[in-house]
């Protein structure tokens, strides 16, 4: 395989990212040198050449080969009424069947402001501790016996609101959007049992299972993009017009799915680090190695062969941000949050920004890491460090519609 590789200079440290960051140089594949050396000069070389040599990469030595459509999507409405939030939106709560006897099933909550001339852009993702947890709408529905014996071992059922100041429901509806979440353990729980749970039995059966066979991070994004199977069908969402989001191992996942699926207009990435938004070479925080120990089921098996080795990968996360232009993408990451290598996800957009370029959008090249809270928007590629912890708080939601409303209304 053939390598053009592009090096990136040693960064001055920042003050948040204390003394410990890395000060050697290393160096990237180019996105646009094919395998055999060519270089991408036109649009239709990477549509039809280059982007399907980085997904054959992506899906063959990291995520797995996702399946195509359930046996049987099909959608039925559990609840909903138009006076959620005090008369502000409309609630609807939805089963999602992958399957005739919908053994296989999502919830989707779903939020629609009242307030509408017509079919309104979206945001859609999943969250970790059940839509419940989201919002302290009373009624919303809890997690029904039969999911809560498939979810991992340890999980048990939050109080309402738990997770509610990442889902700031009541500010995204009152700016124009609608937004929907399920949770991730409805499509694959996440702890390691063989795959024998979750969409994966539903669509592999007792299939053997290679080192490119499909992994937790990819049924979510699969997930994800059944979701927007209905979202296609509702009438008051405007499906040409919905971001997809993530924060930590479910931005990961946004990441993948506005790779796979290119339905979705804009791309968000809160927090997402190793394996999804942060330069895999820095070896700086998480790493390959320590991720695939400790999370074994979120990627193909293929993957682990890189642990310790990450300067042998023939891709890297820069890679995967590319692969969504030239839609518009949105990276972020938090000040103490080492963990995830903010700097490392900054300069994922660096590294993408070439690619932008050839379809005529400019993007992030400056090779200075903002400052905390200093939102960068360049072309079709946004940013920002916020203050604070490994979270999703209302800056950063001001951050995304703020985003969002340049190319989405």
């Amino acid at each position: 395989m053939i390598l053009r590789l592009i090096t990136v200079a040693a960064l001055a440290l920042m003050p948040f990212m204390g003394n410990s960051q890395p000060s050697n140089p290393y160096e990237l594949p180019d996105p646009l040198k094919m395998e055999d050396g060519t270089i991408v000069r036109t649009k239709r070389q990477w549509i039809k050449e280059r982007r399907p040599e980085i997904m054959e990469m992506l899906r063959s030595q990291m995520f797995g080969r996702e399946p195509g459509q359930a046996p049987d999507l099909h959608f039925k409405v559990l609840e909903e009424s138009p006076d959620a939030f005090g008369g502000l939106a409309t609630r609807k709560q939805v089963k999602i069947s992958f399957d005739k006897d919908e053994k296989y099933y999502l919830v989707l909550l779903m939020y629609i402001p009242n307030d509408r001339k017509g079919p309104v852009p979206a945001f859609l993702g999943a969250n970790f501790k059940g839509n419940h947890a989201t919002t302290n709408d009373p009624y919303v529905l809890l997690p029904s016996p039969d999911k809560l014996a498939t979810y991992a071992p340890n999980y048990k059922i939050e109080e309402r609101n738990t997770n509610g100041h990442r889902w700031e429901y009541e500010y995204i509806l009152k700016h124009g959007y609608a937004v929907a979440t399920f949770c991730y353990n409805d499509v694959d729980p996440d702890f390691h049992d063989g795959f024998h749970n979750g969409v994966h039995q539903l669509m592999d059966g007792d299939k053997p299972r290679d080192g490119e066979s499909w992994a937790t991070i990819s049924a979510w994004a699969w997930g994800l993009s059944r979701c927007l199977d209905f979202l296609e069908t509702q009438k008051e969402i405007n499906a040409r017009k919905v971001a997809v989001l993530g924060h930590s191992r479910l931005g990961k996942t946004s990441l993948w799915a506005g790779a796979t699926d290119q339905r979705f207009a804009l791309v968000i990435s809160n927090d997402s680090g190793c394996s999804g938004a942060a330069i895999a070479r820095r070896k700086y925080g998480e790493t390959v190695e320590r991720i695939c120990k400790s999370f074994p089921h979120w990627f193909c098996t293929n993957y682990s062969a890189y642990g310790g080795r990450e300067e042998k990968m023939p891709w890297d996360q820069h890679e995967l941000i590319a692969m969504i232009a030239p839609r518009p993408v949105y990276v972020a990451s938090a000040s103490e949050d080492d963990w995830a290598d903010p700097v490392g996800e900054y300069f994922s957009l660096v590294g993408a920004a070439s690619v932008y370029k050839l379809f005529g959008y400019d993007g992030i090249t400056d090779r200075t890491v903002p400052e905390i809270e200093h939102p960068v928007v360049v072309g079709r590629m946004g940013h920002h460090i916020r203050r604070g912890e490994h979270n999703v708080r209302l800056y950063d939601w001001q951050q995304y519609i703020s985003f969002a409303d340049r190319f989405l209304k």
